[in-house]
């Protein structure tokens, strides 16, 4: 018998054994792959479901205002010009934080999305006018209020973060701009720490700060910089050393532009040349 006549030999047993494992291998893979992509589809679908459906603002009842005395509900909802029903996941809190602050008269606002359940929690910190205000605008002279921070606002926030037979604070700023904010909120923290009650911040045009105090008068400070606590600090000390020693000496204002050396201006009928240096009043 030739050698193409043999009969073939049978594999022998582990080489059979081997290819029964691959071939469950692969069976197990496809099984495996099945499995994901059902689970995959069954997730996008729940998810779609859950955004359409579960995530969302149907009423203004799950919008949750705290934190303020002042600001109603429906005020928030307006604010925010929300419409429902409303895919929670489409709001952008930080544009709605912006929206909030510009129209309220709140100081800080706070806007979260929660999901389960599904609602949008607005934290505010009411603001409180502490000092009457006026500004120029490109329509004329806009008077307001300012808050501790010294934002500026408008009547129409004041009027509603104030009650109706609330006083008028009694401070009054002139010129205000939005770049003398952190220099205004400075002097506003000190005010009942100058010795006298504040009664004017005034910016000039030519960058000069004046204060008028009920006891020295105004006060020139001189460029809003880093000399202001320097100077604050001077103004706080005159306050209670300077009645006494000028007793029925009249004077027109003091400057303490450079705090070392506060300078005196009297009227002309006391001094021709109108400023008299203030010896020993320097703080050490």
């Amino acid at each position: 018998m030739t050698a193409s006549a043999r009969p073939s030999q049978p594999d022998p047993p582990g080489v059979e054994r081997r290819r029964q494992l691959r071939d469950l291998r692969r069976k197990e893979r496809l099984r495996n792959l099945w499995r994901l992509l059902l689970f995959s589809a069954c997730a996008a679908g729940l998810g779609y479901a859950l955004l359409r459906q579960g995530w969302s603002l149907r009423s203004p009842g799950q919008v949750e205002v705290l934190g303020s005395q002042q600001v109603s509900h429906d005020q928030v909802i307006r604010a925010a010009r929300l419409q429902f029903p409303v895919l929670l996941l489409s709001l952008q809190p930080k544009r709605l934080q912006d929206e909030l602050a510009a129209a309220l008269p709140v100081e800080q606002v706070r806007v979260e999305r929660l999901m389960l359940p599904p609602r949008l929690r607005v934290a505010l910190v009411d603001r409180q006018a502490v000092a009457r205000a006026e500004r120029r605008t490109a329509s004329g002279l806009e008077k307001g209020y300012v808050d501790r921070l010294g934002n500026w606002m408008s009547v129409v926030q004041q009027q509603v973060a104030s009650p109706r037979n609330g006083l008028a604070p009694e401070v009054q700023v002139v010129g205000w701009q939005d770049r003398h904010r952190q220099v205004l909120a400075q002097i506003l923290e000190r005010r009942s720490r100058l010795g006298s009650p504040l009664r004017e911040i005034r910016f000039e045009l030519d960058g000069n700060l004046w204060l008028v105090t009920q006891s020295l008068g105004q006060v020139r400070l001189g460029p809003p910089d880093a000399q202001l606590v320097r100077r604050l600090d001077v103004l706080q000390h005159l306050s209670s050393q300077l009645p006494a020693q000028l007793k029925g000496r009249p004077f027109r204002s003091i400057d303490l532009s450079d705090p070392d050396q506060p300078e005196l201006g009297q009227t002309p009928a006391t001094t021709a040349s109108g400023a008299k240096p203030l010896a020993g009043s320097g703080v050490d």
